[in-house]
């Protein structure tokens, strides 16, 4: 019999006010709310180790992934609060081209 798989469970990925408004918006595109929901899963299910993002020089926590195909629509920015109580990654800011 063979051991039930055991993988560790991701960290929560919470979104700025300024990220919920953008997604709220009515304006917003399908293909752009789509990138970001898909960035949150990533994001949530790699712990923000995102394979491709980029760290700050002076704050590592903070973390750059591309949106859409080659980043074609924008960059997302989130940061990491490991030390927080449970630990937790937070969609900070979305840029879009």
């Amino acid at each position: 019999m063979s051991e039930p798989y055991d993988e560790p469970e991701g960290w929560p990925c919470v979104l700025s006010e300024e990220v919920t408004d953008l997604l709220m918006e009515k304006t917003l595109s399908a293909e752009v709310f789509a990138a970001i929901v898909a960035a949150t899963v990533v994001i949530n299910e790699t712990r923000g180790a995102v394979p491709g993002s980029t760290a700050s020089a002076r704050w590592p926590q903070q973390r750059r992934i591309p949106l859409g195909a080659d980043g074609s629509l924008g960059v997302a920015e989130y940061v990491i609060v490991a030390d927080a109580d449970p630990p937790q990654i937070v969609l900070t800011r979305v840029q879009l081209y």
